[in-house]
């Protein structure tokens, strides 16, 4: 499973979401610190699933914690210099 994020869904935020889901890469999830508005941007770009044909989903969260894939290992970048996170 791949997942894209996507920090901040203002307008530029829910375009770049808008644009990643139509192309069908991966499932892609908005997250905004503002509650309610990635939520309803989500719901609102995966409602054009029938018309623009994507199988993949987007959702909407609050929370960072929801961009996280799990077990399938370490997601984050590291600063090339460090090797911490940036």
């Amino acid at each position: 499973m791949h997942k894209i994020s996507v920090i901040g869904a203002g307008n530029v935020g829910a375009t770049l979401a808008q644009r990643l889901i139509e192309k069908d890469f991966a499932d892609v999830v908005m997250l905004d610190v503002v509650e309610g508005i990635p939520q309803g941007k989500a719901l609102d770009i995966s409602q054009s699933a029938s018309v623009l044909g994507f199988r993949h989903a987007i959702t909407g969260s609050n929370d960072y914690a929801d961009s996280w894939l799990g077990d399938s290992g370490d997601n984050r970048r590291h600063c090339p210099q460090t090797g911490h996170d940036p």
